[in-house]
């Protein structure tokens, strides 16, 4: 376990007293220049901070939690999940006087430094990591640094025992195994949510279907696209009935994928979109393109929002609680933050509500 580095370890390989240290990192006279450039020198390659000099001689915990969103921004403003995510999470961290540090970086080495440079500033006391990658660094570096964090939508196996977010059951007071890292995790239903959809298009008559993911390399994403084809299969559906294809979750990327998937020589009667942004310009696009929605092409929304309960026809979607998957990701930090031993929680499944924008295909299909 990584440990934040003090004066008395600058002192000793700086060769100085304590005292030294001290005067030359809080600018004080009493040093010569030359001993606090050297000072400040090995500071710097031991990683350690002056903003972090008080907590680290008190002990004291920041009183924030820490939450980095490695997304392009320019979608960032379009998407109604993480606004809803936040609001969760803050509803439990404000009731805690807990501050929540929220950042938005261009890619995940970025957010990697972000979490070294809190944790040796000692600026939270622990971190929400969301949208986990198939290949991951970011768990490993929270163990090494010793930084309680919670995933958020995390896939795979996990080092803790699952529990159930059902509030009152057994399952969710039970005690979790033991872990040698303080990560917990929160899970969402993707592949019985997929089966949902696919259902509900299935039994309408759909046999050709489409699916608009979001970013490639996002563990949510691969796992609703291996769903989607689980599901395919069960059905009795071939390879060449169901495809999906990633975006950035834009509605440009969104429109721009529709249109192609609309040019095939043998398009889809049917396409579920990965956010309802994608799927409201899925729909303009079908219009432009003079395909009626639903009766020559239907529409699946992955995420209900507003945004789906205006749009005409109002959209198939997804309706999951959001904003409790935010508090419940809130309460598995704060559990681990009290002493509370890591585990994963999977959260209550969506369920699929239709609407005016899926209807049986075209006769003629």
């Amino acid at each position: 376990m990584a440990r934040r580095p003090t004066i008395k370890d600058i002192a000793r390989q700086a060769g100085v007293s304590e005292s030294a240290v001290s005067f030359a990192l809080n600018n004080r006279p009493g040093v010569s220049q030359d001993t606090r450039a050297r000072i400040r020198r090995v500071a710097e390659e031991l990683g350690w901070q002056p903003n972090s000099a008080a907590r680290a001689l008190s002990g004291e915990q920041s009183g924030a939690v820490g939450l980095v969103l490695a997304r392009p921004a320019h979608t960032l403003g379009v998407e109604s999940f993480f606004l809803q995510l936040v609001s969760g999470i803050q509803e439990v961290l404000a009731a805690g006087r807990i501050a929540l540090l929220f950042q938005v970086v261009e890619d995940l080495d970025t957010e990697c430094a972000v979490y070294r440079r809190w944790w040796a500033e000692r600026r939270v006391d622990g971190v929400v990591v969301v949208d986990p990658r198939t290949d991951d660094p970011r768990p490993a570096l929270l163990e090494q640094l010793a930084l309680p964090a919670v995933t958020v939508g995390e896939t795979g196996p996990a080092s803790a025992s699952p529990v159930s977010a059902s509030p009152g059951s057994a399952a969710s007071s039970a005690a979790p195994a033991a872990s040698s890292a303080a990560l917990s995790a929160v899970r969402a239903d993707d592949a019985g949510a997929m089966a949902q959809v696919l259902d509900h298009l299935h039994g309408l008559g759909h046999r050709r279907i489409a699916h608009v993911a979001g970013m490639p390399g996002l563990a949510h994403t691969e796992r609703r696209i291996s769903s989607l084809r689980a599901e395919a299969r069960r059905l009795g559906l071939g390879p060449g009935q169901v495809r999906s294809v990633t975006t950035d979750y834009s509605d440009a990327e969104g429109a721009e994928a529709t249109r192609r998937i609309l040019a095939e020589p043998e398009p889809p009667t049917a396409i579920v979109y990965d956010n309802d942004v994608m799927a409201v310009a899925g729909v303009a696009v079908a219009s432009e393109l003079g395909i009626p929605v639903p009766g020559g092409l239907s529409v699946v929304a992955w995420d209900d929002s507003a945004l789906c309960r205006v749009t005409r026809p109002r959209l198939t979607a997804l309706v999951r609680d959001t904003a409790g998957f935010g508090r419940l990701a809130a309460e598995e930090l704060l559990a681990l933050l009290a002493g509370g031993r890591p585990r994963s929680r999977e959260s209550e499944l969506p369920r699929l509500e239709p609407r005016e924008s899926t209807a049986p295909p075209p006769a003629a299909y």
